[in-house]
């Protein structure tokens, strides 16, 4: 009924740039909060950003000051603006949200997208 479909991942040079978009499609009530988490080979599922229905954001230190996280209501998708990367930003992109469905009683449950994976070169 709800599903969240990454895209803008790819290879980048050290330094530059790339701008993830997420977008949640079904049958959605309502949308709390949005967020993108990261795993590279090796290494845990980490968060990297998130925004919750009241605009308010917060970042994981390791990329605050470099990344942009935003939302289009009206298109329920969520982006994140990556700047500066480094190669230690190499990893999959996952898109996380918590949403009430309208087939599930408006149950509120966590989706997460299938992930995209951006490519940091030196």
């Amino acid at each position: 009924q709800v599903q969240l479909v990454e895209s803008g991942g790819g290879l980048v040079q050290a330094g530059g740039s790339l701008r993830l978009s997420c977008a949640a499609s079904g049958s959605i009530f309502s949308i709390n909060a949005m967020g993108w988490y990261r795993q590279a080979p090796g290494k845990q599922r980490e968060s990297v950003a998130g925004i919750i229905s009241s605009g308010s954001t917060n970042y994981a230190d390791s990329v605050k000051g470099r990344f942009t996280i935003s939302r289009d209501n009206a298109k329920n998708t969520v982006y994140l603006q990556m700047n500066s990367l480094r190669p230690e930003d190499t990893a999959v992109y996952y898109c996380n949200a918590d949403i009430r469905s309208t087939t599930l009683g408006r149950a509120r449950q966590i989706y997460w997208g299938q992930g995209t994976q951006v490519t940091v070169s030196s």
